[in-house]
């Protein structure tokens, strides 16, 4: 399947936002530039989904012909194009064959602004942090979530409860003050011990036996810690 992605140029301007295609092409007008073709799209950024890349060719000149010519608008000839479905990216999203994905560069953003807020130098209490990153992922799966691509879900859930462990361990100052929180979370105590006087970065110790038997999955998730795995499967209906 092919698809034609066509963007406006104002006469004389720059390219248009998505935001700002409504004040010079409303959806009625819309709907009657793709009614000449028989699609319908309800959109403020053109994506025409036809059968085969001739096909896409032929709507692509006939819409942009009635643009240019009935409403004075400039097509950018740079950002209109034709072309297979799998190479095609539309509000943070592309095709894998009848799969959807989200964009390679939106899940960069998440992974960039995911990085940011659990890191360990930002001087929150555990508490804004948590609240602040799950408002984050439930916004960001409540869009991105239709998404078909499960298989980086649950490396993303270990990565997020791996640097949450380490921002409470760099929280958990001193030595005698994270081998007593270690215990308390019923970390055995050689293991608490041996944890709490190494060395050691933040990062490789909020892997070892002490952290991960005392801040064990269950307890991040009573601290408020989200799983985007529970919000991936709520978005399809698993939950």
């Amino acid at each position: 399947m092919d698809c034609s992605h066509a963007s406006l140029n104002p006469p004389g301007g720059d390219a248009l936002r998505r935001d700002a295609i409504q004040p010079a092409l409303h959806d009625d007008l819309m709907e009657r530039v793709l009614g000449l073709i028989g699609h319908y799209l309800p959109a403020h950024h053109p994506l025409i989904l036809v059968r085969s890349h001739r096909s896409g060719e032929r709507v692509m000149a006939s819409v942009s012909r009635y643009l240019t010519r009935t409403l004075k608008l400039v097509v950018n000839t740079h950002k209109s194009r034709v072309v297979k479905t799998d190479d095609c990216e539309f509000l943070g999203f592309t095709f894998r064959g009848k799969k959807l994905r989200w964009s390679e560069r939106a899940y960069q953003d998440f992974r960039h602004r995911r990085h940011l807020l659990t890191g360990r130098s930002w001087g929150v209490s555990m508490a804004y942090r948590l609240k602040k990153l799950s408002e984050y992922v439930r916004g960001w799966m409540g869009y991105f979530g239709i998404s078909d691509y499960y298989r980086p879900i649950p490396e993303l859930d270990h990565w997020l409860r791996r640097r949450i462990r380490m921002c409470y361990w760099k929280q958990w100052r001193g030595v005698r003050n994270r081998i007593r929180h270690l215990l308390a979370l019923g970390t055995p105590k050689r293991a608490a011990i041996w944890t709490g006087m190494s060395s050691k970065s933040y990062w490789h110790l909020s892997r070892s036996l002490g952290t991960q038997t005392g801040m064990t999955n269950d307890w991040l998730k009573g601290q408020g810690l989200i799983s985007i795995r529970d919000q991936w499967m709520k978005a399809h209906g698993y939950a």
